[in-house]
């Protein structure tokens, strides 16, 4: 494990800032949505499969963080993210505590089953 944000101070101290002392990688709960949703629609899984491994190797802090790894992504209230999956035919929706590294999986759908939900709340 590196240290994460780290800056020296005026007489040489190391400060740890957002409290976080060492990096570390995102864990992701739970797979299952998407998981059922590679088994309706099997043309998914390699999209999923590779959003869920970066995912896991990635160390988010910050809404920011996604932005530069994902341009397309949805940031939303309430550390709510929209994720688009093989080339917009699918829609993840996950909420994110970025002070625990982890990332919970809300919602994983088509992008019509995405349209009626409302991705703050789920």
């Amino acid at each position: 494990m590196s240290f994460c944000w780290t800056t020296i101070s005026q007489n040489g101290n190391i400060l740890l800032a957002h409290k976080r002392a060492f990096c570390q990688n995102m864990r992701v709960i739970s797979r299952k949505h998407l998981n059922d949703l590679a088994k309706r629609h099997p043309e998914a899984k390699a999209g999923l499969d590779a959003w869920f491994h970066e995912a896991e190797a990635a160390e988010w802090a910050s809404p920011a963080e996604i932005k530069a790894d994902y341009g397309n992504a949805s940031i939303l209230k309430g550390s709510r993210v929209v994720f688009n999956i093989g080339g917009n035919k699918y829609r993840l929706v996950v909420s994110i505590n970025y002070s625990y590294s982890i990332v919970y999986v809300r919602f994983a759908g088509t992008h019509a089953e995405y349209d009626p939900i409302n991705a703050e709340k789920i």
